[in-house]
């Protein structure tokens, strides 16, 4: 193993006295080529790329000397740090870090960023990084080749947002564009160290969160999940809402969704959107189907009064499903069999749906059975127990219901 590693965070400025000295110091030298091309490398040093991080850690761990690694901004932070310290390599780091190009992307756009999302399109990821996109109003991406700024922004078609994008952060080819969405795939972009995209974020005197990368406290939302039907627009003056499914279907819909950041969610047939905006809570992406513009207005205004995100499209027939994007997750809560195979050939990792006859939930799990889906199924039956005014009658139980739940998750 070389006798000292040092990783040094470089952001374009003039490095620190301790990255200097260790630069100066350095047998062997790992970076990008713009940054082993403007920084001062020893002649007597051997240089290397990071193109193959996981090749370089194993070089570094064979050199005999003293080996300096260079990365971008804060290395630490979605940087070479935790590729380096995996066990196999077994190598002994001092890290010298810089601004990280979050940061200073943020700084650029003159915006706070505590209450962001910050994610990575690296790795084939993304599809992840726009479903956070779509659900979170303020997102800043690390991009690669093949994963840039267009292709992102292809990927939120109809989404409504505004690109900061950050080309060359903290080099003297530095090009900070703003540009809504739609525009952005009318360009050539070279590799920026990360893109900022931006929603409806809350106005700048909101009172600022407590919790890095957590969306701002919502005065109108309510602590918890599976909520009472009175929650939601919709309700009538007892608390009644036909158009959502109660509260204890939710909860066990939920489970079974198991909604997350980076995945994508189906309601269809959402009713008045509770179960669209309870996943939306779970940092989930969420397109809701309804079939009139009201109840997606509806939707919408639900989803505001929670402070999150839920798209909507209007219409009936499993036809309005070709226009959406590749769900993770879908609910089938209106529609029936026909539906549901409309959206199994879609082929997300999990299905729920709400039946309304032994008759129709046997068809659904037919249906989904032939997808290649593995199923099971519930009847949830309830019936509130309310207190009688006559305190010697004791308590009774009201008018009772059921809900037949089908769900169902590829075979292995």
């Amino acid at each position: 193993m070389a006798d000292r590693i040092t990783v040094i965070g470089w952001d374009g400025t003039p490095l620190t006295q301790a990255a200097a000295g260790a630069l100066a110091g350095a047998t062997l030298v790992a970076g990008a080529g713009y940054q082993l091309a403007a920084l001062p490398v020893p002649e007597r040093a051997e240089r290397i790329g990071l193109a193959d991080l996981r090749a370089a850690a194993r070089r570094i761990a064979d050199h005999r000397g003293t080996a300096v690694v260079v990365a971008e901004g804060d290395p630490g932070f979605f940087g070479v740090v935790r590729t380096l310290r995996r066990p196999e390599y077994g190598l002994e780091l001092e890290v010298l870090p810089a601004v990280s190009s979050v940061a200073t992307a943020f700084a650029r756009a003159g915006m706070a960023w505590e209450d962001a999302q910050v994610v990575s399109a690296h790795g084939g990821r993304l599809r992840r990084a726009a479903n956070v996109c779509r659900a979170h109003p303020k997102v800043a991406v690390l991009t690669t080749g093949g994963a840039g700024p267009s292709e992102l922004a292809l990927m939120l078609r109809g989404v409504p947002r505004t690109f900061v994008v950050c080309e060359a952060l903290g080099t003297p080819e530095e090009d900070v564009t703003v540009l809504t969405s739609e525009r952005v795939p009318d360009h050539d972009w070279r590799d920026p160290s990360v893109v900022l995209v931006i929603g409806n974020v809350p106005p700048a005197d909101a009172a600022s969160g407590w919790l890095a990368g957590k969306p701002l406290d919502h005065p109108g939302a309510q602590r918890g999940w599976a909520l009472p039907n009175r929650a939601y627009a919709g309700a009538d003056a007892e608390g009644r809402c036909p158009r959502a499914l109660p509260p204890h279907v939710r909860a066990l819909a939920l489970a079974r969704l198991a909604p997350a950041p980076g995945d994508l969610l189906w309601t269809v047939g959402a009713g008045d959107g509770a179960l669209a905006v309870e996943a939306a809570r779970f940092g989930a992406a969420v397109v809701a189907v309804e079939a009139e513009p009201a109840d997606c207005a509806r939707i919408s205004a639900n989803a505001r009064k929670a402070g999150v995100e839920v798209e909507t499209a209007a219409g009936a027939g499993p036809e309005v499903l070709g226009a959406l994007p590749e769900p993770d997750a879908a609910a089938v809560e209106q529609g029936g069999p026909a539906m549901v195979r409309a959206v199994a050939a879609r082929k997300p990792e999990r299905v729920v749906a709400v039946a309304r006859s032994l008759a129709e939930a046997t068809e659904t799990r037919r249906v989904l059975d032939a997808a290649g889906y593995r199923t099971d199924a519930l009847l949830l039956q309830s019936a509130p127990l309310r207190a009688e005014a006559d305190e010697d009658a004791g308590p009774s139980f009201g008018r009772g219901d059921y809900t037949l739940l089908i769900w169902g998750e590829p075979y292995d």
